[in-house]
Protein backbone atom coordinates (compact mmCIF):
# COMPACT_ATOMS: atom_id res chain seq x y z
CA UNK A 1 0.00 0.00 0.00
CA UNK A 2 1.30 2.96 -1.32
CA UNK A 3 0.04 6.45 0.22
CA UNK A 4 0.64 9.57 -1.60
CA UNK A 5 -1.53 12.78 -2.05
CA UNK A 6 -0.63 16.01 -4.26
CA UNK A 7 -1.19 18.76 -1.91
CA UNK A 8 1.74 16.75 0.66
CA UNK A 9 1.42 18.32 3.37
CA UNK A 10 -2.83 17.87 4.25
CA UNK A 11 -1.69 14.52 4.40
CA UNK A 12 1.49 13.94 6.04
CA UNK A 13 1.31 16.20 8.55
CA UNK A 14 -1.65 14.57 10.19
CA UNK A 15 -0.01 11.00 10.13
CA UNK A 16 0.91 9.79 13.43
CA UNK A 17 4.20 8.59 11.24
CA UNK A 18 5.45 12.48 11.28
CA UNK A 19 5.25 12.81 14.49
CA UNK A 20 7.52 9.79 15.04
CA UNK A 21 9.94 10.54 12.46
CA UNK A 22 10.84 14.07 13.96
CA UNK A 23 10.20 13.15 17.67
CA UNK A 24 13.69 13.74 18.54
CA UNK A 25 13.26 17.66 18.01
CA UNK A 26 15.47 19.74 20.24
CA UNK A 27 12.85 21.55 23.03
CA UNK A 28 15.59 23.03 24.68
CA UNK A 29 16.78 25.16 21.58
CA UNK A 30 13.31 25.76 20.54
CA UNK A 31 12.28 27.51 24.18
CA UNK A 32 15.73 29.48 24.15
CA UNK A 33 14.49 30.69 20.87
CA UNK A 34 11.15 31.91 22.03
CA UNK A 35 12.36 33.69 25.27
CA UNK A 36 15.29 35.23 23.12
CA UNK A 37 12.90 36.12 20.52
CA UNK A 38 10.22 38.07 22.84
CA UNK A 39 12.54 39.78 24.75
CA UNK A 40 14.27 41.19 21.42
CA UNK A 41 10.48 41.97 20.32
CA UNK A 42 10.24 43.08 23.66
CA UNK A 43 6.55 41.38 23.70
CA UNK A 44 4.79 43.27 26.95
CA UNK A 45 3.32 41.34 29.65
CA UNK A 46 0.87 39.07 28.65
CA UNK A 47 0.72 39.86 24.77
CA UNK A 48 -0.79 38.20 22.42
CA UNK A 49 0.62 35.87 20.19
CA UNK A 50 -0.43 33.80 16.88
CA UNK A 51 1.83 30.83 16.17
CA UNK A 52 0.69 29.99 12.27
CA UNK A 53 1.38 25.96 11.69
CA UNK A 54 1.54 25.07 15.23
CA UNK A 55 1.96 21.45 14.44
CA UNK A 56 1.10 20.49 18.32
CA UNK A 57 1.52 23.40 19.80
CA UNK A 58 5.16 22.97 21.69
CA UNK A 59 6.48 26.35 20.98
CA UNK A 60 2.38 27.98 21.90
CA UNK A 61 3.04 25.82 24.92
CA UNK A 62 5.96 27.02 26.17
CA UNK A 63 5.09 31.03 25.08
CA UNK A 64 2.26 30.25 27.07
CA UNK A 65 4.33 29.05 29.81
CA UNK A 66 6.59 32.03 30.07
CA UNK A 67 3.84 34.51 30.32
CA UNK A 68 2.38 35.15 26.90
CA UNK A 69 -1.66 34.95 25.74
CA UNK A 70 -1.16 32.17 22.77
CA UNK A 71 -3.57 31.02 19.62
CA UNK A 72 -1.99 28.23 17.52
CA UNK A 73 -2.92 27.25 14.39
CA UNK A 74 -2.74 24.71 12.23
CA UNK A 75 -3.95 22.51 9.47
CA UNK A 76 -3.74 19.50 10.69
CA UNK A 77 -7.24 18.31 12.16
CA UNK A 78 -5.44 15.84 14.48
CA UNK A 79 -2.67 18.01 15.70
CA UNK A 80 -4.93 20.33 17.01
CA UNK A 81 -6.71 17.75 18.61
CA UNK A 82 -4.21 16.40 20.23
CA UNK A 83 -2.69 20.41 21.15
CA UNK A 84 -6.46 21.23 22.67
CA UNK A 85 -5.53 18.77 25.61
CA UNK A 86 -3.14 21.27 26.98
CA UNK A 87 -5.44 24.26 26.69
CA UNK A 88 -5.91 26.99 29.38
CA UNK A 89 -7.76 30.76 29.54
CA UNK A 90 -4.53 32.02 28.02
CA UNK A 91 -3.91 28.68 25.21
CA UNK A 92 -6.14 28.02 22.85
CA UNK A 93 -5.73 26.19 19.39
CA UNK A 94 -8.08 26.29 16.20
CA UNK A 95 -8.01 24.04 12.69
CA UNK A 96 -7.12 27.26 10.61
CA UNK A 97 -5.48 27.81 6.76
CA UNK A 98 -3.06 30.23 7.25
CA UNK A 99 -3.20 31.38 3.78
CA UNK A 100 -6.30 33.12 5.43
CA UNK A 101 -6.46 35.74 8.04
CA UNK A 102 -7.68 34.75 11.10
CA UNK A 103 -10.45 36.52 12.88
CA UNK A 104 -8.01 38.50 15.80
CA UNK A 105 -4.86 40.99 15.60
CA UNK A 106 -2.08 39.90 17.89
CA UNK A 107 1.01 41.53 19.42
CA UNK A 108 2.99 39.57 17.43
CA UNK A 109 2.57 36.70 14.66
CA UNK A 110 5.31 34.09 14.62
CA UNK A 111 5.69 31.26 11.98
CA UNK A 112 8.20 29.29 12.99
CA UNK A 113 10.08 26.08 11.89
CA UNK A 114 10.16 25.95 7.97
CA UNK A 115 6.00 26.04 8.44
CA UNK A 116 6.34 28.48 5.21
CA UNK A 117 6.71 27.69 0.91
CA UNK A 118 4.59 24.35 1.12
CA UNK A 119 2.33 25.50 -1.81
CA UNK A 120 2.08 24.51 -5.38
CA UNK A 121 -0.01 27.29 -5.97
CA UNK A 122 2.62 30.71 -5.67
CA UNK A 123 -0.03 32.80 -4.78
CA UNK A 124 -0.83 30.93 -1.82
CA UNK A 125 2.73 32.06 -0.28
CA UNK A 126 1.64 35.95 -0.81
CA UNK A 127 -1.67 35.66 0.59
CA UNK A 128 0.00 34.27 3.63
CA UNK A 129 2.22 37.05 4.16
CA UNK A 130 -0.93 39.40 3.37
CA UNK A 131 -2.99 37.06 5.90
CA UNK A 132 -0.36 38.13 8.54
CA UNK A 133 -0.50 41.53 7.52
CA UNK A 134 -4.00 41.61 8.64
CA UNK A 135 -3.03 39.48 11.88
CA UNK A 136 -1.24 42.38 13.34
CA UNK A 137 -2.07 45.41 15.36
CA UNK A 138 -0.68 48.41 15.21
CA UNK A 139 2.34 48.04 16.93
CA UNK A 140 2.86 44.01 16.09
CA UNK A 141 5.71 42.61 14.48
CA UNK A 142 5.46 39.52 12.21
CA UNK A 143 8.09 36.53 12.15
CA UNK A 144 9.08 34.02 10.04
CA UNK A 145 11.84 31.41 10.82
CA UNK A 146 12.90 29.71 7.70
CA UNK A 147 15.55 27.61 6.65
CA UNK A 148 18.37 29.05 5.01
CA UNK A 149 17.92 27.56 1.59
CA UNK A 150 21.21 28.24 -0.11
CA UNK A 151 22.90 26.43 3.18
CA UNK A 152 20.21 23.57 2.87
CA UNK A 153 21.46 22.82 -0.94
CA UNK A 154 24.99 23.19 -0.64
CA UNK A 155 25.40 20.58 2.60
CA UNK A 156 21.96 18.35 1.30
CA UNK A 157 22.41 14.90 2.42
CA UNK A 158 21.15 12.44 -0.73
CA UNK A 159 20.28 9.81 0.63
CA UNK A 160 19.75 8.43 4.91
CA UNK A 161 18.18 5.55 6.50
CA UNK A 162 16.75 6.73 10.22
CA UNK A 163 15.29 4.29 12.53
CA UNK A 164 12.66 5.31 15.04
CA UNK A 165 10.43 3.40 17.45
CA UNK A 166 11.49 0.10 15.57
CA UNK A 167 10.48 2.10 11.85
CA UNK A 168 13.59 2.19 9.26
CA UNK A 169 12.53 5.76 7.15
CA UNK A 170 14.53 5.87 3.71
CA UNK A 171 15.00 9.25 2.85
CA UNK A 172 16.16 10.94 0.04
CA UNK A 173 16.48 14.22 -0.77
CA UNK A 174 17.06 16.42 -3.50
CA UNK A 175 16.19 20.03 -5.37
CA UNK A 176 13.52 20.32 -8.27
CA UNK A 177 12.35 23.08 -9.98
CA UNK A 178 12.78 25.22 -6.92
CA UNK A 179 11.82 22.99 -4.42
CA UNK A 180 13.87 20.96 -1.99
CA UNK A 181 12.20 17.46 -1.75
CA UNK A 182 12.62 14.60 0.44
CA UNK A 183 11.12 11.28 -0.48
CA UNK A 184 10.05 9.29 2.79
CA UNK A 185 9.39 5.44 1.95
CA UNK A 186 9.00 2.95 5.11
CA UNK A 187 6.95 -0.11 5.50
CA UNK A 188 5.62 -0.96 8.96
CA UNK A 189 2.65 -3.69 9.73
CA UNK A 190 3.20 -4.87 6.68
CA UNK A 191 2.38 -1.95 4.25
CA UNK A 192 4.37 0.13 2.47
CA UNK A 193 4.09 4.01 3.03
CA UNK A 194 5.32 7.21 0.73
CA UNK A 195 5.03 10.84 1.61
CA UNK A 196 6.77 13.40 -0.15
CA UNK A 197 7.70 16.87 1.57
CA UNK A 198 7.84 19.77 -1.05
CA UNK A 199 9.51 23.33 0.33
CA UNK A 200 10.16 26.00 -1.96
CA UNK A 201 13.57 27.04 -1.65
CA UNK A 202 12.92 30.61 -0.79
CA UNK A 203 15.95 32.74 -0.55
CA UNK A 204 16.10 36.37 1.45
CA UNK A 205 15.98 38.04 -1.96
CA UNK A 206 12.47 36.09 -2.89
CA UNK A 207 11.11 37.08 0.98
CA UNK A 208 11.97 40.71 0.00
CA UNK A 209 10.01 40.89 -2.54
CA UNK A 210 6.81 38.84 -1.20
CA UNK A 211 7.23 41.73 1.62
CA UNK A 212 6.97 44.43 -0.65
CA UNK A 213 4.01 43.02 -2.60
CA UNK A 214 1.81 42.43 0.62
CA UNK A 215 3.02 46.27 1.76
CA UNK A 216 4.83 45.10 4.37
CA UNK A 217 8.49 46.17 5.95
CA UNK A 218 11.59 43.91 6.51
CA UNK A 219 13.11 45.21 10.14
CA UNK A 220 15.82 42.54 11.04
CA UNK A 221 17.40 39.43 9.32
CA UNK A 222 19.01 36.37 11.75
CA UNK A 223 21.18 33.51 10.57
CA UNK A 224 20.01 31.15 13.75
CA UNK A 225 18.27 31.06 17.01
CA UNK A 226 20.83 33.34 18.75
CA UNK A 227 19.45 36.23 16.56
CA UNK A 228 23.13 36.70 15.01
CA UNK A 229 23.80 38.17 11.96
CA UNK A 230 23.12 36.36 8.45
CA UNK A 231 25.24 34.65 6.06
CA UNK A 232 23.54 33.14 3.22
CA UNK A 233 26.98 30.64 3.17
CA UNK A 234 26.75 29.79 6.73
CA UNK A 235 23.51 30.83 8.52
CA UNK A 236 21.39 26.99 9.12
CA UNK A 237 18.42 29.39 9.80
CA UNK A 238 16.84 32.66 8.17
CA UNK A 239 14.79 34.45 10.71
CA UNK A 240 13.57 36.96 9.46
CA UNK A 241 11.31 39.97 11.29
CA UNK A 242 8.79 42.27 10.23
CA UNK A 243 6.25 44.53 10.32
Amino acid sequence: MINDTNTWFTSWFDTPFYHILYKDRDDTEAHAFMETLTDYLNIPEHGTILDLACGKGRHARYLNKIGYDVTGVDLSENSIAFAKQFENHRLHFDVHNMCQPYHKQYDAVFNLFTSFGYFEDDGDNLKTIKAIKAELNAFGFGVIDFMNSEFVIDNLVPEEIKTVDAIEFHLKRYVEDGYIIKDITFTTNDKLYHYQERVRGFTLADFEQLFEQAGVYLLDVFGDYKLRKFNPKTSERLVMVFK
